[in-house]
């Protein structure tokens, strides 16, 4: 009952809780205690903590938390060996949001497909840019998406639910593009 009247009265109810998963991903990484528990995987442990990070970069509201991660343990870590080991646990989440979207949405991509403002910018994008383009732009989009901290569960959908992608290039794609985004944040954590 409470969730339902503070939902009429949020206009963007799930933006805000992926501020406040921002900014509790920011306080937690400040407190004493996440300090010593990052400093008690020095060395090897580290990894494990970069493997369940990786798995934690795939969902929106958990992606700040694994940032925060990324960034503590930059240091402790070779960073081109932790970035594919996340990106191992990141392909293995978007592998998991694939099979869920695959399954329990494709009824709804379908009526999505059939739908006019679909089916309109599906002209527009045809009769401007060919399938081809339209092809590639998704690809691009998605790929994007899938390699920043944005939740992949866009990303994933997009190629699940629009494209005709198999389970193994999805799981190849993600992890190649989550490598590179969480690299990417491993260095600049240095």
């Amino acid at each position: 009952m409470f969730f339902n009247q503070l939902k009429t009265k949020i206009k963007y109810p799930k933006l805000l809780l992926l501020l406040l998963c921002i900014f509790a991903a920011y306080f937690f990484f400040q407190t004493n205690f996440i300090k010593e528990f990052i400093g008690a995987f020095k060395g090897g442990g580290g990894y494990f903590l970069i493997f369940i990070a990786g798995f934690l970069f795939s969902y929106g509201f958990t992606a700040p938390f694994a940032i925060g991660f990324f960034i503590s343990l930059a240091p402790q870590v070779n960073i081109f060996i932790a970035a594919p080991l996340a990106g191992i646990g990141a392909a293995l989440a978007d592998y998991f949001i694939f099979q869920f979207i695959r399954f329990y949405f494709v009824e709804e991509f379908k009526e999505l497909k059939l739908s006019f403002m679909f089916q309109r910018a599906n002209r527009l994008f045809n009769n401007h840019l060919g399938s081809r383009v339209k092809k590639y732009f998704l690809w691009i989009v998605a790929g994007f998406i899938i390699a920043s901290p944005l939740p992949d569960e866009i990303g994933v959908s997009l190629l699940s639910g629009l494209t005709n992608i198999n389970q193994k290039l999805l799981v190849g794609v993600g992890f190649c593009l989550n490598t590179i985004g969480i690299l990417f944040i491993l260095a600049l954590a240095l």
